[in-house]
């Protein structure tokens, strides 16, 4: 009777003993499967650049400030910024990281800033900034330690002239879409008047193959800048009457003869 009371207590301990390596078995699946279906990181380049600025007296780091996205769980790691090349006067620099943003269910639907430094070889100087090959920063004009960044014109668009590339950079500053043409309807050393058009609809051919396009017109009067035309004031109306209401500065000369916009 002891010798079998002993062999039932032997096997019982030996059922709690499989029953816990079960347990921890089951576990170790669970933590496997969760590890394969967690989104994979990818390599990325920030939402936006913010700014760009030096960093230390003696100018030889840019801090780049950037935007990346952000969520309840771990978004962004291994935020990295560098040194690319010098090449014809400009620092071309890289920031990246890796993220798990690109899969839906991670979680990271926000944003946040965050900063990268950048170690220079040597004084940043007035050589400009590229980073990722996109935004484009100069020293040039700024307020130490911050870059000017540059705009669609360049780092430094042309004063303005009654010119045709200079009614161009003004058709480009105005909040209007692109692939709008314009037509000088008047210039002088502080005023200029632009009707512009933009074509609307779908794409099409010519008019003889039944192919129809409508455009909106708008007529734009800018006001001299040391950085270019800057648009003032829209009015279609002819002659003087319309504009002087809301721009009564506006030489007569410029607006006296002025026809009726065509609304398309």
């Amino acid at each position: 009777m002891w010798q079998r009371g002993t062999r039932v207590v032997v096997l019982g301990a030996a059922l709690v003993v499989l029953a816990g390596c079960g347990s921890k078995i089951a576990e170790t699946d669970e933590a496997a499967t969760g590890a394969a279906t967690a989104a994979p990181w990818t390599l990325a380049a920030p939402i936006r650049i913010d700014g760009v600025r030096t960093s230390g007296s003696s100018g030889r780091s840019l801090v780049v400030d950037a935007e990346v996205p952000d969520g309840a769980r771990d978004c962004v790691r291994s935020l990295r910024g560098e040194l690319d090349t010098v090449e014809h006067g400009t620092v071309y620099v890289k920031v990246t990281y890796e993220t798990r943003s690109l899969d839906q269910d991670s979680g990271c639907t926000g944003t946040r800033r965050v900063k990268a430094t950048v170690k220079l070889g040597e004084p940043l100087g007035s050589r400009r900034v590229m980073v990722n090959s996109m935004d484009v920063y100069t020293p040039v004009g700024a307020t130490p330690p911050a870059l000017r960044r540059c705009g669609e014109n360049g780092c430094d668009p042309t004063p303005p002239r009654c010119t045709s590339s200079s009614y161009g950079q003004a058709v480009n500053d105005t909040d209007i879409p692109k692939h709008t043409s314009w037509e000088e309807r008047g210039c002088d050393d502080t005023w200029l008047v632009l009707d512009l058009s933009t074509r609307m609809g779908p794409a099409c051919g010519d008019a003889d193959d039944g192919c129809s396009s409508s455009g909106v017109s708008q007529r734009w009067f800018y006001r001299a800048e040391s950085s270019g035309w800057r648009p003032v004031a829209t009015n279609g109306d002819a002659g003087c009457a319309g504009i002087h209401k809301v721009l009564p500065e506006l030489p007569e000369h410029l607006c006296a003869s002025l026809p009726r916009l065509d609304r398309g």
